[in-house]
């Protein structure tokens, strides 16, 4: 009966990191499509996601997404987030435009 709540508790501490891969993956998805504005502009976007998430959920809800303690997690995940952001949404034309 533990075992069983244990493989719960496992289950649902993915979830945030599910969420945030998925996000990634449909980005990495409009890259291909010729969208690549759009697409970085979601794996960026994932990754402030997965700063927030760092920062609210608990180490043992974190999952996968935990990866050195919470606030260099958080630095991390958001700095570079909004670096592709920036990046995403500042440049005009360039090889793929």
């Amino acid at each position: 009966m533990n075992s069983s709540r244990n493989r719960d508790h496992v289950g649902t501490s993915q979830l945030s990191f599910l969420l945030v891969l998925a996000i990634v993956v449909f980005g990495f998805v409009r890259v291909t499509m010729g969208y690549w504005r759009e697409g970085a502009a979601l794996v960026g976007f994932a990754l402030v996601l997965a700063a927030g998430l760092r920062v609210l959920l608990s180490d043992d809800q974190a999952g996968l997404l935990k990866i050195r303690g919470s606030g260099v997690d958080m630095l991390c995940y958001g700095g570079l987030g909004t670096l592709v952001l920036f990046v995403a949404l500042t440049i005009e034309g360039g090889p793929l435009g």
